[in-house]
């Protein structure tokens, strides 16, 4: 029915997997023209739900209409034919490709017969043309000669909303599109999805982040195990609400900082220098220590020596010059092994979480025993009974939604992947843990349980460096911040007296450490060793 008021609906929606219900009797509907936040715990069956529009489930009750005419979606054919596009949260795309190849890529059977020569001279440059207006009109940012594997994950999802846009997509739907940007990024995608809107196309956004779905969207609809909830206009909701509905109860939306007894430094690190894989520096001459009993957390601009500083404290990334002393041994040099054994955990979330993280092909009982399968061999034989025991006390823990530890990782979702492996280092028993960005791609419900859980790992001693990028959280949860900038240390402050301002001042490099009076939590002397460090007792 030409001109109906949504663009897509669903009717009584449900679908099941064995004796899984993922979704039941969903009704949804996007207006033509808005934004609709799609919100849920990790779970909650909203990917499920999108899928289907996408044609890569069939449902097994119910009824979906396109401007208002019902239709039947079988594959991501006759998605792609309605006008709908969808961007998963792990692209699809092909790392020895271009991105106007990847792009162009499912158009090649609509060009059979062309003969190759044509295709080169005139097609190539056509669809360059095409991608480059598609480009212009939103605001996109696009080389489309350059290859996949050359990019970062922004630009990797730039090609992804391209390409639905460039086959005539009208809806479009993107799964967790934040999960792994910069806030610049995010702000830079939400003013691209403003423009969208603008030009009529209806974007519905599969997420659990308040802000975002405040900042970003015209009405929320709420998911909770695999049921609706309720549809709210945006202008009419808040984080408590948003929280209560998501969650099914009151949520205290509260970090607490416990204090803690100073205890002596238990990593050290002395004028380290590290360069990246370009090899140029990316942590320059910088001096820290974590204490037992102490959170420091690390901020900085995206590409400021965050992840080079992880992996080389985790033993995976070569040091060019510096210390790193661990209860008085050097380790630097040590295999991640070693280090390991040593105490200290590396909860380092990557951004291909399925890639280098987890094995997706085994359980998440198996997944346990990787972090140290040695300490769980007999000859050639393995002990799986601790690993199950594990397994079971992280889905319990952190709310783990499977069918059981036996389910293989592959089948979680991306919210579920993350509290395994976040579940994994912690379980560890470590007395120093590296952690980076452990929240990426939680609810609000498991984020706090994460924070929770590291504050108790805070009070039996340990030490926490913690790399994140809510500064909120960050002032809240952490003892002292250590901020970067282009890989130098701009200084050490205490979280509880800095403001974010100030934060992101330095941040930039136009602050540092001695202006920002009465606050320092170490002065950067010209060693870089802040003076704290140099009064601690060893």
């Amino acid at each position: 029915m030409a001109g109906s008021t949504y663009a897509i609906e669903l009717k009584n929606i449900t679908k099941r997997f064995g004796e899984v219900v993922a979704n039941h009797n969903i009704n949804l509907n996007v207006k033509q023209g808005e934004i609709l936040a799609l919100l849920g715990e990790n779970g909650s069956g909203k990917t499920t739900l999108m899928n289907m529009l996408s044609g890569v489930y069939k449902p097994d009750e119910g009824s979906i209409y396109v401007d208002g005419e019902r239709v039947n979606i079988n594959s991501p054919e006759d998605s792609k034919r309605l006008g709908i596009g969808m961007v998963h949260q792990h692209f699809k795309l092909v790392e020895a490709f271009s991105a106007a190849d990847n792009i162009w890529i499912g158009r090649e059977k609509e060009q059979k017969g062309i003969k190759r020569i044509f295709e080169d001279f005139f097609l190539k440059k056509s669809r360059y043309e095409e991608i480059e207006n598609i480009a212009r009109k939103f605001g996109f940012e696009i080389d489309p000669a350059k290859k996949v594997y050359n990019m970062s994950v922004s630009e990797k999802q730039t090609i992804e909303i391209i390409k639905v846009l460039y086959y005539g997509a009208k809806t479009i739907i993107l799964d967790e599109p934040t999960a792994v940007l910069t806030a610049q990024e995010i702000t830079k995608l939400f003013d691209i999805l403003r423009k969208m809107k603008e030009d009529g196309h209806s974007i519905i956004i599969i997420t659990h982040k308040l802000d975002e779905v405040l900042a970003i969207s015209d009405r929320v609809m709420v998911m909770r195990k695999g049921e609706y909830i309720d549809t709210i206009e945006t202008k009419k909701a808040n984080e408590q609400i948003l929280t209560e509905l998501m969650v099914g109860s009151k949520v205290e939306l509260k970090i607490d900082r416990p204090i803690i007894e100073k205890k002596k430094p238990l990593l050290e690190i002395r004028n380290l220098t590290i360069n990246n894989d370009e090899g140029a520096v990316a942590i320059d001459d910088v001096n820290f220590y974590i204490r037992g009993g102490e959170i420091l957390g690390v901020a900085g601009i995206a590409g400021c020596g965050q992840k080079e500083l992880c992996e080389a404290i985790a033993g995976l990334r070569k040091i060019e010059s510096g210390m790193m002393i661990h209860q008085g041994d050097n380790i630097v040099g040590m295999s991640p092994k070693q280090i390991i054994e040593k105490g200290i955990a590396m909860s380092f979330i990557p951004e291909d979480r399925l890639g280098m993280g987890l094995a997706p092909s085994l359980s998440i009982a198996d997944n346990m025993l990787l972090k140290n399968y040695n300490a769980n061999s007999n000859g050639p034989f393995i002990d799986r009974k601790k690993g199950r025991e594990q397994a079971e006390q992280v889905i319990a823990d952190l709310g783990v939604v499977t069918p059981s530890a036996d389910t293989p990782v592959r089948r979680l979702s991306g919210g579920n992947v993350q509290k395994v492996l976040v579940g994994r280092e912690i379980m560890a028993g470590p007395n120093v843990i590296v952690t980076a960005y452990p929240v990426r791609g939680l609810d609000v419900n498991s984020s706090y349980a994460i924070y929770n859980i590291l504050n108790e790992q805070k009070k039996n001693g340990v030490g926490i460096l913690f790399v994140g990028e809510d500064l909120d959280v960050m002032m809240a949860l952490c003892d002292k911040i250590m901020v970067l900038c282009h890989g130098k240390l701009m200084g050490i402050v205490h979280a509880h007296k800095v403001s974010k301002e100030e934060l992101g001042l330095m941040m930039t490099g136009a602050l540092n450490v001695a202006e920002v009076d009465g606050k320092v939590a170490g002065i950067a002397k010209d060693s870089n060793i802040t003076e704290d460090m140099m009064h601690e007792e060893h």
